[in-house]
């Protein structure tokens, strides 16, 4: 494979998208890298462990994760390719002051209970052309991407009909491209938190019975929904989210987590529904609305599917 940069690629990969998307890409890039070498020290910094504070849903935040938000939001509102910007983290989204092409979204540390036990988390972004709102379907989508920060730093982003990966070579300090047009994987692994077993509905019971009794599947699963969806998308199977007894509308966000990552799986040729839909054509009612979202191989997601009543 040829050694071409991320700068580069998305130059000329994405020409038809012009500078702002290069620009853009440039922040997304440059945030990672920051982020990175925080995480890398964790455990000598004093962003380690919890800030003692809860965030607008009720969740105890980590340092790191607060540290992750500032750091990528300010980067991203300072961008003149950027209209706004939602997080996970904010109350409601922010306007960046200048007119901008995009509407972003990110979750700034997707598994950030894995952050003080050094296992895999990553960073999530939705790319939206510029609107009044940042609530609109996963279909206006003109790319997602996640960032991985495991024993490589890895960047992956889609675009309508390709996905890349890159990962970050310390020597030049910069992403080079590594996995080129990505097409999902055809293994048999399935991912989901069994821990919540006697909350699941007994369709999603019934289908994952059948994926043990068949004897030919494995079962991953890291906790990070980018660290899960990373080895799904390389690999193949499935990552399940579903809605359950205790979260009767589903636990993942439809703008931050599941319509970025859905439309990078179905642009690798994957499959994603959520509640019967393709969840690309959920319109938000709000920024921080949950959606249950299961995502991964067409096969597999049409044998889920059929457990469904």
């Amino acid at each position: 494979m040829d050694q071409i940069s991320l700068k580069d690629f998305v130059k000329t990969h994405n020409a038809d998208l012009g500078e702002p998307f290069t620009q853009l890409f440039d922040v997304i890039a440059t945030v990672s890298k920051t982020i990175d070498d925080k995480l890398s020290r964790n455990g000598l910094i004093e962003e380690q462990g919890l800030t003692g504070g809860q965030n607008v849903y009720g969740e105890d935040v980590e340092k790191l994760d607060s540290y992750a938000n500032e750091v990528i939001t300010s980067s991203l509102l300072a961008c003149p390719a950027v209209h706004a910007v939602g997080s996970e983290e904010l109350e409601e989204p922010k306007h960046s002051g200048h007119e901008g092409a995009y509407n972003i979204t990110h979750d700034p540390l997707d598994g950030s209970k894995n952050i003080d036990t050094n296992l895999p988390i990553g960073t999530i972004f939705g790319v939206y052309p510029k609107n009044d709102s940042v609530c609109q379907t996963g279909s206006t989508l003109i790319a997602s991407a996640y960032v991985l920060y495991g024993p490589s730093l890895m960047l992956i982003y889609a675009t309508k009909g390709s996905v890349n990966g890159f990962t970050y070579d310390f020597k030049t300090n910069m992403f080079m491209l590594s996995h080129l047009d990505i097409k999902i994987g055809d293994k048999k692994i399935y991912s989901i938190n069994e821990g919540y077993w006697e909350l699941l509905f007994d369709g999603d019971k019934a289908y994952l019975t059948s994926l043990k009794t068949a004897g030919d599947y494995s079962l991953r699963y890291v906790g990070s929904m980018v660290g899960d969806l990373h080895r799904t998308l390389l690999k193949g199977g499935i990552f399940l989210y579903p809605a359950d007894k205790k979260h009767e509308h589903g636990k993942l966000r439809l703008l931050y987590e599941v319509a970025p990552l859905s439309f990078l799986i179905i642009q690798a040729g994957g499959a994603a529904v959520s509640t019967g839909k393709n969840p690309l054509d959920i319109m938000p009612e709000k920024h921080d609305q949950r959606v249950p979202i299961i995502l991964g191989s067409k096969a597999e997601v049409e044998k889920y599917q059929s457990f469904q009543k």
